[in-house]
């Protein structure tokens, strides 16, 4: 267990778990002020909800569609960090399913996505970053005033001054737990109940389609989101890829169902709502366990200051892109003022 002292030392270390844009976003913020920043990622490589898959002839973005730049620093911190060429404006156009069925156009506002993909983002920002891939922490463990991390293979990380964790809050619950550190995993039961799942699935078209629109919102008792991939900037593909995110109530009642039983009844939607009885010729698919958070409200991030551990994601900051960005420049300010 942590041992808390009257006389708390200087943050000059920490660990960051997680490397999605929160994780890094903190990372670089901290780096920035001469601290030395270890970052780790579970998967082969970073980007969290702001994820591509492989496809013949190119990629589709399964998981964020697109981020908005509401936050006039957002912009900056990516184009110094991920490159200029690493995201551009999606140019398409963009309407929502009224109740009665209707179609009508999002207000004006500028999205954008990752260049050749969602994953340029992150990938961007992680070269800058001491980052360990295919490394999942499994436990915390504290040493009198410092902490090591523990991952499933049996080694071990450290010592740090202070942890960051971005994970998901089921996975961030999970990994206090097993560090013994229950008054932490108690505080995450709320946020938890709140996280959503997802399927995407992923369906190539050899012809184009006729769509009014690039990005449809929709009223469906499936289908939540639907979006023609192949309309984002750096897209170069044969045909179109679209993309269809089922809603989160769907998701769930099917969360065991076989994959390509879920990829055919939400063909079968996309099909409903657009009036297209074309018949995709490529699929591939993916089932977000902890999509996003179904509450707005949040505190923008979480630092616990008598174990040094804190908690930055989108799920603390309004579900969006920009929200994760947002929540961990919030912690690590906070974190800076120490």
């Amino acid at each position: 267990m942590f041992n808390q002292t009257d006389q708390m030392p200087v943050i000059r270390r920490i660990a960051i778990v997680g490397s999605g844009v929160a994780g890094l976003t903190a990372g670089l913020l901290l780096m920035d002020e001469n601290i030395a920043v270890t970052v780790f990622e579970k998967s082969r490589g970073p980007g969290g909800r702001l994820a591509a898959k492989r496809v013949p002839g190119g990629s589709a973005d399964i998981g964020a569609q697109y981020f908005t730049a509401r936050n006039p620093a957002f912009v900056p911190f990516l184009t110094r960090h991920a490159g200029e060429a690493g995201f551009g404006l999606w140019k398409g156009r963009f309407g929502y399913q009224n109740p009665d069925g209707g179609w009508e156009p999002f207000p004006n506002e500028s999205r954008y996505v990752g260049v050749p993909r969602m994953t340029a983002v992150t990938r961007g920002l992680s070269s800058k970053v001491d980052l360990r891939t295919e490394t999942r922490i499994e436990r915390l463990v504290g040493n009198g005033q410092e902490w090591t991390l523990q991952d499933t293979e049996g080694d071990s990380y450290g010592p740090f001054d202070a942890i960051i964790v971005t994970a998901p809050p089921a996975q961030a619950q999970e990994l206090f737990r097993a560090s013994q550190l229950q008054t932490l995993a108690d505080e995450l039961d709320n946020p938890v109940s709140h996280i959503e799942p997802c399927w995407a699935t992923a369906v190539h078209f050899s012809k184009p389609l006729e769509q009014p629109y690039e990005g449809m919102r929709c009223q469906d008792a499936v289908l939540y989101w639907i979006a023609n991939n192949s309309s984002k900037p750096g897209r170069d593909d044969d045909g179109q890829w679209w993309v269809l995110h089922a809603n989160p109530e769907w998701s769930r009642s099917h969360q065991d169902t076989a994959p390509d039983r879920v990829a055919q009844m939400m063909v079968a939607a996309f099909q409903r709502v657009t009036g297209c009885d074309a018949q995709p010729d490529e699929m591939v698919h993916h089932r977000w366990l902890y999509a996003k958070s179904s509450s707005d409200a949040g505190p923008g991030f979480r630092w616990f200051d008598d174990y040094r551990i804190g908690l930055a994601g989108d799920w603390l900051s309004g579900g969006r892109v920009e929200g994760a960005f947002e929540s961990a420049q919030g912690l690590a300010e906070k974190i800076l003022s120490h």
